[in-house]
């Protein structure tokens, strides 16, 4: 005979079922290939080991654990000069999978409550792009160092002004953010030779952000369903880094266009009025140089790439060659030169334990240049202003869509 139905065994089995359905989609979210994430060959100077510069294990929380997962991405659990101190997330199952996946003991309910802990020395936000900046604010202000997933902001333009203020006002503390462009392998060497003074300037550069997206399908999951309500040059830094990441410049102003759905019924603006699904951006350098910078959202290859031209010498990994170095008999030599005073374009070895990991196998190269800047006291691969230079210009790019193109300057910022 079935047993009485109650209102409290309703309830009860009601919330029984609501949380394995969230369990059951997270885990469904977990084993969903992400673009990017399955991009893991790498290379880097295998003459070399790593070398530690300090015993010392710095105290690391980790706060946020959704669709990406990012939190436990990176490998800080990994690393030798790291202590997973706690971890958070506002959803219970996330919090306690994060803390399974890392094997940490200790966890908090919010980042908010997560600050308070004066035994942590440094927070990794993963959590909505939105909250980035509040929360990385917020982990400041408490005295402790922080790194972040991308962008550094989201929406709302005073964000940026609000940060680098704190940034200012806090210094000492390490601010990171984590563009996983940086630490491609064709990205890392374009640095090394522009610091060489192989390329000479920029003249023209792309970069290219594209993920395959077939109209009318659903977009990834995310909190309060945030992406769903920007613009495509609001998430712009996989391809900004490109240029960016490489002179450490800037873009002072640009010229973008958008491209909306075909058919005309399906032009619905989403939660800030955006029509577009693809931006592509005409940005002049304050070196002089034109750069075009496209996020697309359409079906094609999976890309975070780019490529450059300068003065002697240019860098193109799809050319078909070995490195991707483009030059005559001029930038040969001044190759050739910077290579006779100790060039080095490949990645350095990682501490062992610690994978190169997806987007390029820069996941492990971003958690262990951010330990590394805080035990040498150093600047990070992505400071706050190479954050900004990378983040705020698709801001302004997205306006000048809205406004056909017209032409938009874009705010400079320094330390």
């Amino acid at each position: 005979m079935p047993a009485k139905l109650t209102r409290r065994s309703f309830l009860g089995s009601t919330a029984t079922a609501i949380a394995a359905a969230h369990s059951a989609l997270n885990s469904a979210n977990a084993a969903e290939t992400i673009p990017g994430f399955d991009q893991t060959q790498t290379d880097y100077d295998k003459t070399k080991t790593w070398k530690p510069v300090s015993d010392r294990k710095i105290k690391v929380g980790l706060v946020g654990y959704g669709v990406c997962q990012f939190s436990a991405a990176f490998g800080f659990q990994d690393h030798p000069n790291v202590e997973i101190a706690a971890v958070s997330d506002l959803f219970p199952d996330r919090c306690a999978a994060l803390a399974r996946r890392v094997k940490c003991e200790k966890t908090y309910p919010s980042l908010e409550e997560m600050v308070k802990d004066d035994g942590i020395e440094a927070i990794f936000v993963a959590t909505d792009a939105p909250s980035h900046a509040k929360h990385c604010i917020e982990v400041l202000n408490h005295g402790k160092h922080v790194c972040t997933a991308v962008p550094v902001f989201r929406g709302d333009i005073d964000d940026a002004e609000r940060l680098l203020e704190c940034v200012k006002k806090n210094r000492g503390l390490v601010y990171a953010m984590f563009e996983t462009s940086v630490f491609h392998d064709d990205l890392y060497a374009m640095e090394k030779l522009y610091a060489a003074d192989v390329f000479g300037h920029i003249v023209y550069s792309e970069g290219e952000y594209c993920h395959p997206h077939s109209l009318g399908a659903p977009s990834i999951g995310s909190y309060k369903d945030w992406r769903k309500n920007g613009a495509p040059m609001w998430y712009p830094t996989h391809a900004t880094a490109y240029y960016i990441t490489v002179t450490h410049g800037s873009f002072v102003e640009v010229s973008c266009q958008g491209t909306a759905p075909f058919d005309e019924s399906k032009r619905v603006p989403n939660g800030i009025g955006n029509i577009f699904n693809s931006e592509v951006g005409l940005f002049r350098t304050r070196e002089g140089g034109i750069s075009r910078i496209i996020v697309c959202g359409s079906q094609g290859e999976y890309l975070e790439a780019g490529r450059l031209r300068g003065e002697y010498a240019g860098y193109d990994w799809h050319n078909g060659k070995a490195d991707g170095f483009v030059g005559d008999a001029v930038g040969q030599q001044r190759l050739k030169d910077a290579i006779e005073k100790g060039l080095q374009t490949k990645k350095y070895a990682l501490p062992p334990g610690v994978e190169p990991g997806g987007h390029g196998g820069s996941h492990g190269y971003l958690s262990d240049d951010f330990i590394d800047s805080i035990l040498r006291g150093r600047k990070p691969a992505v400071d706050v202003i190479d954050a900004l230079n990378m983040t705020v210009p698709g801001y302004y790019a997205h306006l000048s869509a809205m406004k056909d193109g017209e032409t938009m300057k874009i705010p400079q910022y320094s330390l």
